[in-house]
């Protein structure tokens, strides 16, 4: 789902920079004032960040100007909620374009707001839903992980539709044409992404239980009854 260098109109580009922009700031003040208040937030900070630029490296071809991939936005996400990541997105969608020809410069606006704001906190809203709901906690952190993936290949449908309407049917067909060819590949790996979701999770609380719990994502009372 990052689109490649030099695929967007310049106009695009400059606007998804200024949507993107206060988000990522906003972001970046988050984690400085996490790693700052709570030193020992640091490694769990890099691990999330570590464990979207794994995933969201796994490049798979899709629609022209563009790829499918696992994104990993949605386990930062629950951990630190939706604001840490767009700035952990922004990071790692610069050394991927820098590094790995996967994205663009001058498309990062338009991928940081559709993997690293979009896609973290409509997975964050269905940790949050499902928490209300009672459903089990493995439940929440697939349904994080799958609908972060989903949502931003969502987004970049509508990015690339209002990019290049359709001749005949306009955005609304270019958006339903693009996500259609992006599902082929980007529904099973949504399912395979959240799966991978609760088992990293349940690494997390064997060996991070303690700052799980600070953090507010596992309930003390809830401890002690981890299968």
């Amino acid at each position: 789902m990052h689109i490649a260098e030099g695929f967007l109109p310049v106009t695009h580009c400059v606007a998804w920079y200024a949507v993107s922009t206060p988000f990522v700031i906003h972001g970046a003040r988050q984690v400085i004032k996490e790693a700052k208040e709570h030193p020992e937030s640091r490694l769990l900070l890099a691990a999330a960040g570590a464990f979207t630029f794994a995933l969201s490296s796994i490049k798979l071809p899709s629609v022209t100007g563009s790829s499918s991939h696992p994104t990993g936005t949605g386990l930062g996400a629950v951990l630190f909620r939706p604001p840490v990541m767009a700035f952990l997105s922004t990071i790692v969608l610069i050394f991927q374009a820098l590094l790995l020809a996967h994205g663009g410069i001058t498309t990062l606006g338009a991928n940081v707001f559709s993997m690293g704001i979009a896609g973290p906190w409509i997975g964050y809203a269905f940790w949050r839903a499902s928490n209300r709901l009672g459903w089990h906690r493995n439940v929440g952190i697939f349904l994080a992980l799958a609908f972060a993936n989903l949502s931003t290949y969502l987004v970049t449908s509508i990015q690339l539709g209002l990019a290049f309407p359709d001749p005949v049917s306009g955005l609304a067909g270019s958006v339903a044409k693009f996500m259609g060819v992006f599902a082929l590949s980007q529904v099973p790996l949504a399912i395979a992404e959240g799966i991978l979701g609760v088992l990293v999770f349940r690494l997390l609380i064997d060996v991070a239980r303690p700052e799980l719990q600070r953090l507010g994502v596992l309930k003390p009372k809830l401890a002690e009854a981890v299968a």
